[in-house]
């Protein structure tokens, strides 16, 4: 990658799907050869899969990295409970048992806000200093400008709050989350 910056064919090297070490590893090597090394990586990252708060997102913060989250709405799940009619991949989905709860509990709070689920998930992922934009694949203009709203929503404190009871993460980061 040191290569294709010096030659001029890439301005900065970022990564997908890498573990935390591998990051750390890349970084250092660079820096070693006083190089930029990865200035970004991209990572599943959404409110219902959240490993990467374990070592990813801590790893990203030390170097300074941008954290691009793909599938931010965990494949259309949290975009809401697919409606009666709906056409897409979405009427497909799956939801029962105790994730019908989990959706069931997670739209009460977006009707709360006043927000579409989409919104409170792309808005959600925004409130991280670490992440710097969803990969987002609208179909519609009327899921782009949802997906753009997001970056007007806030989310208090409570609201962060009722979204962890609903969907919880790993609690810290590791060691922390499992050691102490």
């Amino acid at each position: 990658m040191e290569q294709l910056v010096l030659s001029g064919k890439i301005i900065y090297s970022g990564s997908s799907n890498f573990a935390a070490w591998n990051i750390a590893q890349a970084n250092e090597k660079a820096a070693s050869r006083r190089s930029m090394g990865l200035v970004s990586e991209q990572s599943l990252y959404n409110l219902r899969e959240r490993t990467v708060e374990l070592e990813m997102l801590p790893v990203c913060r030390e170097y300074g990295l941008g954290f691009i989250p793909w599938s931010p709405l965990g494949g259309g799940l949290l975009a809401g409970l697919p409606k009666s009619g709906e056409t897409g991949r979405r009427r497909n989905l799956k939801v029962e048992g105790a994730l019908l709860e989990k959706m069931k509990a997670y739209e009460a709070v977006c009707g709360d806000v006043g927000e579409e689920p989409s919104t409170v998930a792309l808005a959600w992922l925004l409130h991280n200093p670490v992440v710097t934009a969803p990969i987002v694949g609208p179909r519609t203009m009327d899921q782009l400008e949802r997906a753009v709203h997001a970056l007007d929503v806030e989310l208090d404190g409570e609201v962060l709050g009722r979204l962890d009871e609903i969907w919880p993460g790993p609690g810290n980061q590791a060691p922390e989350a499992y050691a102490w």
